[in-house]
């Protein structure tokens, strides 16, 4: 922009705490909390940041924001934003991790009562007036139950530590559990998901949604778990595979405990018309288990901070597109004088020798009157290359090594 403000579009519903800490940043800031993937590509004329909590931000609206820096998710995860398109503009997207986390916890573990103690449908009952006493009299209890956890991540470890607090023995599987860790929480450390579904009363998820988790409950892994045990799904719907589930609820009995839902509506409000909802037993939310007012507000807190780091030093934390690895495979050391047009005579010969740089940082010592930059190549300069940087005015030496792989 012109006048070197930069815009910020809060494009879904955001605490008020937050808005008004995102206002005193100095930026101009537009607050849409209807928005929804279809509108969102007209609304980022001009917009430099963007925050989003469950809006999807598809590839055409980021074609749109032309000016567009950075996007972030007030929430963890971000499966409803098009990273890949984002990292082909050179945009950051940001998430704010594990600030939701007893929120989830405090769900779980209120689907599993319900669904061991049929709450909903006891509380149908009396609201219609009927007393079902010798109906609802009957529950298996959780004391002693086993409960089997996928992902052990900030989520799953507060699940843990209240399933315990409920005297239930824990089994937990998760890619990046070590058996040192395990110790630490108190858990047995399963190695293969089919053990937790064959060993658990109730198994819980709290997995990331990947490819690779793409429905990582199939039908392998419900035909695995005993009758009659419970399901409990908080991550992402689509980790399970739904109709598998629906012919285990049939077959097996298993029960669900649902807050997310593969193939479900994208709207805070809309009609809901998956089969699951008539299987008996089942117990469902709409997608709230970050929706309590202390996640909210340590969410948007943890966005403020994103956005506000990236406005004073152009730095993203929480950032998730970022290359762990670049195809460099050169790493040039370049000593030098810290006056100006050094940098740029530097970039200059690379770039008349047809040799891109992936990374770069230049460190600068006390006093700022010498610095190091270190320039990571995608090939090796020549020695004729070499020999005219270590030619330039106020280059103290070159250095050419190759990165470890």
């Amino acid at each position: 922009m012109s006048d070197g403000v930069k815009r910020i579009l809060v494009a879904d519903k955001f605490s008020s705490s937050g808005l008004e800490r995102l206002k005193a940043l100095g930026a101009e800031l537009r607050y849409e909390p209807d928005s929804s993937a279809e509108k969102l590509p007209e609304m980022l004329d001009g917009v430099a940041v963007l925050v989003v909590r469950s809006t999807k931000v598809k590839a055409a609206a980021i074609d749109a924001g032309k000016e567009l820096q950075l996007i972030v998710r007030a929430g963890a995860g971000t499966d409803n934003i098009d990273t890949e398109k984002a990292s082909a503009l050179g945009i950051y997207v940001a998430n704010c991790p594990g600030k939701n986390a007893a929120a989830v916890a405090e769900l779980t573990m209120g689907l599993l009562l319900a669904a061991d103690r049929r709450i909903p449908q006891a509380t149908a009952d009396l609201k219609a007036g009927k007393w079902s006493k010798g109906e609802y009299g009957k529950a298996d209890g959780l004391k002693g139950r086993t409960l089997g956890v996928l992902g052990v991540g900030g989520i799953g470890e507060r699940v843990i530590e209240r399933a315990k607090a409920f005297g239930m023995p824990v089994l937990a599987w998760s890619r990046s559990l070590t058996a040192e860790r395990a110790q630490e929480l108190g858990v047995e450390r399963v190695l293969d998901p089919l053990v937790i579904a064959s060993r658990a009363d109730a198994v819980t998820i709290h997995v990331a949604y990947t490819p690779q988790t793409k429905h990582l409950v199939d039908a392998k892994f419900l035909a695995a778990m005993k009758p009659r045990a419970i399901l409990i799904n908080t991550s992402r719907g689509e980790v399970v595979d739904l109709r598998a589930l629906e012919e285990a609820v049939k077959t097996r009995g298993i029960r669900p405990a649902l807050d997310v839902f593969e193939g479900e509506p994208g709207a805070a409000a809309a009609d809901f018309t998956l089969a699951i909802k008539d299987a008996p037993g089942f117990v469902g939310t709409p997608h709230i288990g970050a929706s309590t007012e202390q996640a909210q507000e340590a969410i948007a807190q943890e966005a403020v901070r994103i956005v506000e780091c990236f406005l004073k030093s152009g730095s993203v934390p929480n950032c998730v597109n970022l290359a762990e690895r670049t195809p460099a495979q050169w790493l040039l050391a370049v000593r030098h004088y810290d006056r100006v047009g050094v940098l740029a005579g530097i970039f200059d010969e690379l770039r008349t020798n047809g040799i891109n740089v992936q990374r770069t940082s230049n460190i600068v010592f006390h006093g700022a009157g010498a610095a190091v930059a270190r320039i990571e190549l995608d090939s090796a300069p020549e020695a004729a290359t070499l020999a005219a940087l270590r030619g330039q005015n106020h280059v103290l030496s070159v250095e050419l090594v190759p990165l470890k792989a």
